[in-house]
Parts: structure tokens; C-alpha cells; sequence
């Protein structure tokens, strides 16, 4: 969709579009679906709470890594506030210019909570790290991957997994919670033997983790991308997958990166997953890499997951 299409235009098309694909998938019956609202600027604050709740939704700060290099972090956390966000997911750049307790006062003036961060999960300095997202409030840890040593090698998965356990550990004990991974394509389409079985590494660190220490943030994009039906992931692995990055591309299954959008402009059918995540998952994240540098894509993807009945 062009960019030289209203913004109310655009809200108005997205919501009619996910109406009718959720009416096509037999989700909801037509008095369920919320009519989109073409006259009023904020209409996402009039879907919130009718599907996911305003409290569960987040933001990814790197997707406006670049915005905040024009108008700064404080600039970009105004805008989020006055769409209706109540969370959000810094990343280690936000964090660059701030101590844990002007952070943690930033947050405070504009209303926000920041329950998760992709930050240092280096174990060396992992102290810092669980004094530094305490201090935020964060009731999560982790980064935008796993901790060392990777996935490699089947080796490396099991020690990778005894590395989050004893992190989790440490990140529980700090009361800062769970220790969280994050995926990309590659915990996916990266196999091993595992017990007799071939297993993605993804589903063997789930299998090699403490449930009490450890959880999963799944990018639903980049598991798409994999081949993954992240619905019957859901079904499966739902009680360890407490954190969703939800985001929304084309050019799927490629061998190229996918081509991040807005949810709800892309190819992901968004809704049978996000009513698959009811019941297990806290937070619920939007990100986009690369988001233009202005308040659009917040607002669409706030209005979409707030406007999305299931």
C-alpha cells in the first residue's frame, strides 16, 4: 500500500481487512467484528481491551532505531504513550544514554512499564546486567537471541541450554524473573539427533531448560520464514512460550530475509495465532526492523492487535 494513502484511510482499510478475513476463517460472527472507525484520529483507544488487552500489548524500540536517532528516545516513548502503549521492549541502544535509574524515571513520566529488554546475557557480566533491568522493573531478561554458546553444534545446544538455566537461575533468584530466548529462521531450520529423535534446536533447548528459570520469546515472523505453523507450536510448546514477538512480513520462505510491514498487511495470518497464544502468553510484542520514522506503524499495529476480535 502506498505511503501516499491517508493514514485514517489506511486504518480504515487494515480494520476492514482483518474483519473479513476473520469472518472468512470462521472466527467470529458478524455483530463480533469491531466496525473501523474512519472519523476519529485515536480510534485504536475505542477497540482496547475487546481482544488482546492494552496491558499485555509492548513495542520492540529497535524497530524505531532510527527514529530515535531524529527525535531521541524520549521523543520516540511521547509518541508511544499518546497512542495508548503502556509497555515497551527496549533494546541495548535505548538504554545507551541512560542510567538504570533515569531509565527507570522515563518510564515513570509517561506511564510506561518496560517488562522485557533484548539486552547482555554475557555471563561474565550477567550481575550488571540483572542490576541494571532491576532497577527498570523488568519482570524479564534476555536478548534478541540466546545466550552463548549458540547452536553450532548439538554440543553447543546442550551447553547453550545449561547457560540459560543457570542464568534463568540467577535472574529468578534476582527478582527479575525468567530468563527468555529469542528466535530468528535458524533455531528452526538448524536439526540435530536428539534422544533417537531429529529435533530442531529450538525444540531442544525447550526440552533442556528449567521451566521455572527459563522461557521462550517466539518472533512469529521469522518462524513463519523457517516453515514453522506457529499455531500448533503454540498447541504444543504454549506453556513455555510466555513472550511473542508479533510481526507481520511478505517475501516468506525464501532464502532472502522476509520483508517486514505493519501487521496485517503482510502474508502471516495473525489471528489463528494470536487466539492460539490466549491463556499462555504475557506480553504480547509488535516489532518491525527498519519502521519508518514516523508514529504510523505504532499506531496501525496498536489498532490492529486492540481492533483484532477473536
Amino acid at each position: 500500500m502506498h505511503r501516499s494513502i491517508s493514514r485514517r484511510t489506511r486504518r480504515a482499510t487494515v480494520a476492514g481487512a482483518a474483519s473479513l478475513a476473520l469472518l472468512a476463517t470462521g472466527l467470529v460472527s458478524n455483530a463480533a467484528v469491531a466496525a473501523p472507525s474512519s472519523d476519529n484520529a485515536n480510534s485504536a483507544a475505542q477497540c482496547a481491551g475487546r481482544s488482546v488487552p492494552v496491558s499485555k500489548i509492548s513495542l520492540q524500540m529497535y524497530s524505531y532505531n532510527s527514529w530515535a536517532r531524529d527525535i531521541g528516545v524520549e521523543g520516540v516513548v511521547s509518541e508511544l504513550a499518546d497512542i495508548g502503549y503502556r509497555n515497551i521492549e527496549p533494546f541495548g541502544g535505548t538504554f545507551r544514554d541512560y542510567s538504570a535509574e533515569e531509565f527507570s524515571a522515563l518510564l515513570k513520566d509517561y506511564g510506561l512499564k518496560a517488562p522485557s529488554s533484548h539486552y547482555n546475557t554475557n555471563e561474565a557480566t550477567f550481575d550488571e546486567t540483572l542490576e541494571y533491568v532491576k532497577t527498570v522493573g523488568q519482570k524479564y531478561v534476555g536478548s534478541g537471541g540466546f545466550a552463548s554458546p549458540g547452536i553450532g553444534s548439538y554440543e553447543d545446544v546442550l551447553a547453550t541450554a545449561e547457560t540459560l538455566n543457570r542464568l534463568g537461575e540467577m535472574s529468578v533468584k534476582n527478582g527479575t524473573g525468567k530468563i527468555f530466548g529469542h528466535n530468528h529462521d535458524r533455531e528452526f531450520e538448524t536439526t540435530y539427533l536428539h534422544n533417537g529423535e531429529e529435533l530442531s534446536a529450538w525444540e531442544i533447548l525447550v526440552l533442556e531448560t528449567d521451566p521455572r528459570y527459563v522461557t521462550f520469546q517466539v518472533d512469529i515472523a521469522w518462524a513463519v520464514h523457517a516453515g514453522v505453523d506457529v499455531v500448533a507450536l503454540l498447541e504444543e510448546y504454549g506453556d513455555r512460550i510466555e513472550l511473542l514477538h508479533v510481526k507481520d512480513a511478505t517475501d516468506l520462505g525464501g532464502e532472502g530475509r522476509p520483508t517486514f510491514t505493519d501487521l496485517g498487511e503482510g502474508d502471516i495470518d495473525l489471528a489463528p495465532i494470536l487466539e492460539a497464544a490466549q491463556g499462555h502468553v504475557k506480553y504480547y510484542v509488535i516489532e518491525r526492523d527498519g519502521a519508518p520514522a514516523d508514529r504510523e506503524f505504532a499506531e496501525d499495529s496498536f489498532e490492529y492487535l486492540t481492533c483484532l476480535n477473536f
